[in-house]
């Protein structure tokens, strides 16, 4: 049997990780304690030995799923002839503790209810640790079943007689109209019985977690048309953020394919640098300084280490702010649907991709011009950084899709270059703080030039990928978004147009061209989907050239292709399904952006 499409599941968190909770009632994608951690659940890789926790009434029907509203705690209904029974499902956020002091429990806790009418549940719990490829032992104890691994230790606590099969617990059960069942998997970062065996108490569990999300929730400023949408990736960006280190992740699984079948399977359980002065503009505009502040901090940590392989800072880091993410393939695990290798780490944190230093430039500035300035340390750090692009904004690089070709001058590349000096110069004359100004200005409409003439192609009317080559990239709607150019300059309508005729399908666009004459070669087979955050891009350079109802059509169509609880992976497919990592950090960033500013522009 086919595993289920990426888009079917849900997702629950704690601030630390998430699990993706499926319309069946599967949960089939969970690593613990944190993000980046080896897999506990991986059915979503492998569904014969990747490992699921699954929970569903037995009796045949239609299943659906929503979020308690204005939260993150998860409801899976499953209608039958029989009857109505529901799951909630959720991750109890805690408040942080001295990471020198008591260990931090993580667990899952779901509650069976039988809504209407006696209906019969079924819960199999069987683990998989460390990407299916350490043995556990499963054990009866006081009130459910222990698994122990070599490094993993997990209790699964509720009532009922329970039993074990094959290393996994199995418990059969039936609910009268009104009555609960209530169950929590634990996972403790270091042996602790006596948290280990606590009593659940899912009501009051669930409570607290309710209380939190909407209390978080409930400083959001937007008041826009997309309302709704815009809560749900703002709650999709906060369970995608490390509490302890501010750090966001790009998506919480690894290896979900761009191609089903294809190679092109990554692991973006990490920080990108480059998502820096998204994740800065939607919280500060949504009104979220605490998470810019802690965000900001990581990055803060980042720049002073100076420790990047290829320059300054590295292109990704851990959320523990790691540099070493080295990449290597599960050859125990098939895949999602036979797309292999399956890919843990991401080599291209040791590429040079000179794009990241204008988006970090840009996050410091909305930050400093936003919520509170930075201080004098960080700016003589960083104005060490604005001068070693100064001098080598001139390399070829891998550029902002990560190829594993040959370097080249990639012209979104040059783009970010002028973004960091030309926000350097602004910061600076702002604070009225030392600056070499001559050079950082001099250098930055150097690039400037350089872009108009060997970035561009007169006969082709368009913005290039690359100085080498005459392909069109949707990185460059990013022109108008980072005040390069005019929205309305003639070369930013002509690239528009362009983009909308050879990359543009049913309003999904593709990130580059990977067939005919143009094809970008990056170093890799096969195709891919169109890329979710191009198309919001779209959306936001139609938007800034006042072509508004085609910005408004796109952003509404694109709407349709959230799943049904209004999340997006990374790249939709020809037929409409997700594929790549899911949910993508980047895309809902993009969609809120692209809320804002269609927003602004049709209320004037």
């Amino acid at each position: 049997m086919a595993q289920r499409p990426i888009e079917s599941c849900g997702v629950i968190g704690d601030l630390h990780t998430v699990a993706l909770v499926a319309m069946d009632g599967d949960i089939d994608w969970c690593c613990l304690p944190q993000f980046d951690s080896p897999s506990v659940f991986a059915a979503l890789l492998d569904e014969k030995k990747g490992g699921h926790f699954k929970l569903a009434a037995e009796q045949a029907g239609t299943n659906r799923q929503m979020y308690m509203p204005e939260t993150n705690v998860l409801l899976t209904r499953f209608l039958c002839a029989e009857g109505v029974g529901e799951v909630i499902d959720f991750m109890p956020v805690r408040q942080e503790k001295s990471r020198q002091s008591d260990s931090v429990i993580h667990e899952i806790v779901r509650i069976a209810r039988a809504v209407r009418g006696v209906m019969r549940f079924r819960l199999e719990c069987a683990p998989a640790f460390n990407y299916a490829r350490t043995p556990h032992r499963a054990t009866l104890t006081e009130g459910g079943v222990l698994f122990d691994s070599e490094k993993d230790r997990m209790i699964l606590l509720g009532p009922g007689d329970w039993r074990i099969e094959d290393e996994k617990a199995i418990l059969q059960f039936t609910l009268q109209p009104g009555e609960t069942a209530e169950f929590a998997l634990r996972y403790l970062t270091e042996e602790d019985g006596a948290d280990l065996k606590a009593p659940v108490d899912g009501d009051k569990l669930m409570d607290e977690t309710l209380e939190f999300w909407r209390e978080w929730l409930s400083h959001c400023r937007y008041e826009g048309r997309w309302r709704e949408m815009v809560l749900r990736s703002a709650l999709t960006l906060k369970l995608l953020t490390h509490r302890p280190t501010g750090a966001i992740v790009a998506a919480p699984t690894c290896s979900l394919p761009e191609e089903i079948g294809g190679v092109r399977n990554w692991d973006y359980r990490y920080t990108w640098v480059r998502d820096a002065a998204f994740t800065v503009f939607t919280l500060v505009r949504l009104g979220f300084p605490d998470e810019a502040t802690a965000f900001i901090g990581w990055l803060a940590e980042r720049i002073h280490e100076q420790a990047g392989a290829q320059g300054p800072l590295n292109t990704m880091y851990s959320i523990d702010g790691d540099s070493e993410l080295t990449e290597y393939t599960l050859e125990n695990m098939a895949g999602y649907r036979n797309s292999r290798p399956v890919r843990v780490g991401n080599a291209a944190s040791n590429q040079l991709q000179l794009d990241i230093y204008g988006e970090m430039m840009d996050a410091i500035y909305l930050y400093d011009k936003h919520v509170s300035p930075i201080s004098y340390d960080l700016w003589m750090r960083i104005h060490g950084v604005l001068l070693w692009v100064a001098d080598n904004w001139t390399q070829p690089d891998d550029g902002l899709w990560e190829i594993r070709s040959e370097r080249q001058q990639f012209v979104y590349s040059k783009l970010q270059c002028w973004v960091a000096l030309d926000r350097g110069i602004r910061l600076a004359s702002q604070r009225s703080l030392p600056l070499d100004r001559v050079k950082l200005e001099t250098e930055r409409d150097r690039i400037f030039a350089s872009i108009m003439k060997d970035g561009w192609d007169p006969k082709q009317q368009s913005f290039t990928q690359s100085y080498d080559s005459k392909s069109l990239d949707a990185s460059n709607l990013m022109m108008p978004i980072v005040k390069f150019i005019a929205p309305k300059d003639p070369r930013m309508l002509s690239t528009i147009d362009q983009i909308m005729e050879k990359l543009v399908s049913d309003s999904l666009v593709h990130r580059y061209e990977l067939s005919g004459e143009l094809a970008t070669k990056d170093g890799l087979t096969g195709h891919e989907g169109t890329f979710s955050m191009c198309t919001f891009w779209l959306v936001d350079a139609l938007a800034r050239a006042d072509r508004l109802d085609e910005a408004r059509f796109i952003f509404e169509k694109m709407l349709t292709y959230a799943n049904h609880l209004g999340q997006y992976s990374e790249e939709i497919s020809s037929t409409g399904s997700a594929l790549g990592n899911f949910p993508q950090a980047f895309t809902h960033l993009g969609l809120i952006s692209a809320a804002l500013h269609l927003d602004e522009k049709l209320r004037r």
